[in-house]
């Protein structure tokens, strides 16, 4: 097997089979890319890119494209303390303290309380009335979360809120695999990701 170049990935979302949310693995949509670390800018434009392309007539698909670290930090700043924001005082807290800061926010980025934050975001997607179909959910930055979040976490935790009969998330991941781990940025391993299905050329 092989990783699938970026004109495959996209031929791949443009089939009709992928295409249909309820086709794969009934139980578990979960998929992931892996591409190396040093493309990371070059990836995140094509994720755009790809998001263009598929709202073309010839498919019609709006894809919801988030950037989980964005999304985290977008969490943090609704959570209030008063009149502060939970990233307001982190910004604060890393220039004192930033030993407890890093504890902080591993907390806050495994808690039921920021999974629902993402599923709400995509529950918000889904309900849009804009003609398109909404079969995918693109999902990047999960190497900016590092180390406060791990993918198997992130996709474990959001299993309980998952609706594989709607949409599959692709997670675009900085890395490759070795054995049963990942290895984020190529050099740090992330343990195994949890029941998902690489996109690679069998």
């Amino acid at each position: 097997m092989k990783r699938m170049t970026v004109d495959e990935l996209y031929e791949y979302l443009c089939s009709p089979l992928f295409l249909d949310e309820k086709s794969g693995n009934i139980f578990y949509n979960y998929y992931i890319y892996q591409y190396p670390a040093s493309q990371e800018y070059e990836m995140r434009r094509q994720i755009q890119e790809f998001k263009q392309k598929l709202e073309r007539p010839t498919n019609f698909v709006n894809a919801l494209v988030l950037d989980l670290f964005r999304v985290f930090c977008e969490y943090l700043q609704n959570e209030k303390f008063g009149d502060t924001s939970l990233l307001e005082d982190t910004f604060e807290g890393d220039r004192l303290h930033p030993d407890m800061v890093t504890t902080e926010l591993t907390s806050e980025a495994n808690s039921d309380n920021f999974i629902r934050f993402v599923r709400d975001k995509i529950e918000a997607h889904m309900a849009l009335n804009d003609g398109y179909n909404k079969p995918y959910v693109f999902i990047h930055g999960i190497g900016k979360m590092f180390p406060y979040l791990r993918t198997n976490v992130f996709l474990t935790r959001y299993e309980k809120y998952n609706d594989t009969s709607r949409y599959k998330i692709i997670l675009f991941y900085p890395g490759h695999q070795e054995g049963n781990s990942f290895s984020l940025f190529d050099i740090l391993e992330d343990s195994h990701t949890y029941r998902a299905i690489l996109l690679v050329n069998k």
